[in-house]
């Protein structure tokens, strides 16, 4: 399994970066329900958001109103697009199953600018 985050980077306040997960290998990613996390300097990885494998989506407190995760099953690729950054957003953001699988891919960083 490989799970390939990207689109993250430099952004300003109030940007809206959207951020994708390509997954390859022996993952039938339709049957799972997929989830962005992220891990701020000096915290612990979290999850933000979750979609099921019915399309049913699910948003951590701090990102909801903002935030919004997708799938293409067929692409086999995670989207989660990113509205109105603040900068307690900045952070490393990593795709995973929920629950997550003990492997984790690179992630992407978004660093909103001051």
């Amino acid at each position: 399994v490989q799970l390939v985050e990207a689109g993250g980077g430099l952004e300003p306040p109030w940007g809206f970066p959207r951020l994708l997960c390509s997954a390859s290998g022996r993952i039938i990613l339709s049957i799972y329900a997929m989830g962005w996390y992220r891990q701020s300097p000096g915290k612990q990885r979290e999850l933000v958001a979750l979609i099921t494998s019915g399309g049913r989506t699910n948003y951590a407190d701090p990102v909801k109103g903002r935030f919004t995760i997708s799938r293409d099953n067929a692409k086999r690729t995670v989207y989660l697009q990113i509205n109105s950054l603040k900068p307690e957003d900045t952070a490393v953001y990593y795709c995973n199953k929920d629950p997550p699988l003990d492997y984790w891919g690179k992630g992407t960083l978004v660093t909103v600018s001051a």
